[in-house]
């Protein structure tokens, strides 16, 4: 973690992010019930958000428009997920190529402090094996 406070409950929720599939906080905070923490779902959304914001999480959203969070695998360099969409499985995936074009598009234009993410969704090769899509 970066800067941000390290408590009892941040440390529960980031170990229990070490499982690496996206989950919504509401998610994130059944599973730390389940294994008898007594963290609050609301202390679950502000460590989540704090998180992202020190780029120790990554946050997506899903296809029904919910921010599903996990721990971030590649925390020093910029990254992309591949993501099942049924169980959230998520592998990080390096695109040069398109990063290489987005750094043409900045330089043609002049702009700065360019942000973007990619994010390509699928069925896992678990998932599409028990015939789930």
């Amino acid at each position: 973690m970066t800067a941000t406070r390290k408590t009892k409950q941040r440390t529960a929720i980031l170990a229990a992010l070490e499982e690496g599939e996206f989950r919504s906080a509401q998610a994130w905070h059944e599973r730390l019930r389940a294994d008898g923490s007594s963290v609050g779902l609301a202390t679950v959304y502000r460590a989540l958000q704090a998180l992202v914001e020190t780029g120790d999480v990554d946050a997506v959203v899903n296809d029904g428009g919910e921010m599903l969070y996990r721990r971030c695998q590649a925390r020093e360099e910029h990254h992309h997920h591949l993501r099942c969409r049924v169980c959230g499985r998520a592998v990080e995936i390096a695109v040069p190529f398109f990063e290489d074009f987005v750094a043409g598009l900045v330089r043609d234009h002049g702009y700065a402090d360019i942000q973007h993410t990619i994010e390509l969704t699928g069925v896992c090769p678990d998932c599409a094996a028990r015939g789930e899509r």
